[in-house]
């Protein structure tokens, strides 16, 4: 079957569609890799959290999607929406990376290593929170672009420590200033963090049936559940929320954190269940009558005060 897989332009992204297009090539399929730009990509200028759109890496790969001129786009599972339209699915979550994120510096070996008010690096409310938690004394400055640029600016001096997914720097063999990968008792990954989601039209049922082989059920099960939490708590990828399921015996288990972008409030709920989803709503609610209802109505009190982005 020949197949046209939507990609974004950067080299992440570029590796997972071309590590899906081996795959598929390895099952008989011709594979094609159309490159599109989306707004994510466009908006470079400003600090993720504040540009606010639900989805703003994948709407043009779903218009593509929808007219028909690709058959199946490879995302990072985080930048997909909790709710999709009912137009498309995802057709197939292979095994996942290593979730966590990974502490990145020149000179510095880890968080607490950091001298007082050290300059670190990230545009993810999510791990600022957490960050601000531990060391409340630290300057968090804004950090866009692909893994070569944040590393070169850490390189460079611009920072004295960044933030980034282990997943990333592992597919793109960047490891080499990855100083500490960080616990997830400390630093809560985003939900489906290291995780591909392959989307693809819904009533494609051809395409659907030939990339199941390529779904992990384990991943898939861990992904569902934190997703699941994030729905339930009505975020998208840029709000100060952290979910990680793990597989325990029979069951999963799922540590779950959401903090105040000045990380002076911190909620932290586990728990462990063989549904996924309930788990994950069941979590999701504990940690919004705990106060995380309010923490997300400031978080968007704060966003709605912004222009809107063109």
């Amino acid at each position: 079957m020949r197949l046209r897989i939507g990609s974004r332009g950067s080299q992440l992204a570029l590796w997972q569609a071309n590590h899906i297009a081996e795959l598929l090539r390895q099952r008989g399929h011709e594979i094609e890799i159309e490159i599109i730009h989306t707004t994510g990509d466009k908006v470079t200028d400003v600090a993720l959290a504040k540009v606010g759109s639900k989805g703003m890496f994948i709407k043009e790969i779903e218009e593509a999607l929808a007219e028909n001129r690709i058959d199946l786009a490879v995302h990072s599972l985080k930048d997909l929406p909790t709710e999709l339209s009912d137009q498309f699915t995802i057709a197939a979550v292979p095994a996942r990376e290593d979730p966590r994120d990974a502490f990145c510096s020149v000179r510095f070996s880890s968080i607490e290593d950091l001298p007082q008010a050290a300059r670190i690096g990230t545009s993810s409310l999510r791990r600022e929170a957490q960050l601000k938690a531990v060391r409340p004394d630290l300057t968090v400055h804004p950090l866009r672009g692909n893994v070569d640029t944040r590393l070169r600016k850490l390189e460079s001096g611009e920072y004295d420590a960044i933030i980034l997914a282990l997943a990333g720097l592992r597919r793109l063999e960047r490891t080499e200033l990855v100083r500490q990968v960080l616990p997830v008792e400390v630093m809560c990954p985003a939900a489906g963090q290291g995780a591909l989601a392959i989307e693809t039209r819904a009533g494609d049922r051809d395409v659907i049936s030939e990339l199941a082989l390529l779904n992990d059920s384990t991943t898939r099960a861990e992904t569902n559940c934190e997703r699941a939490l994030l729905r339930k708590m009505g975020g998208g990828c840029q709000v100060p929320i952290g979910a990680n399921a793990t597989p325990q015996d029979s069951e999963l288990r799922l540590e779950a954190v959401i903090a105040s972008p000045d990380g002076k409030s911190v909620l932290r709920e586990s728990g462990s269940g063989s549904n996924a989803v309930r788990l994950g709503e069941l979590t999701a609610e504990k940690l919004l009558q705990r106060g995380g209802a309010a923490i997300l109505e400031a978080v968007y009190a704060q966003s709605t005060e912004l222009p809107q982005q063109p």
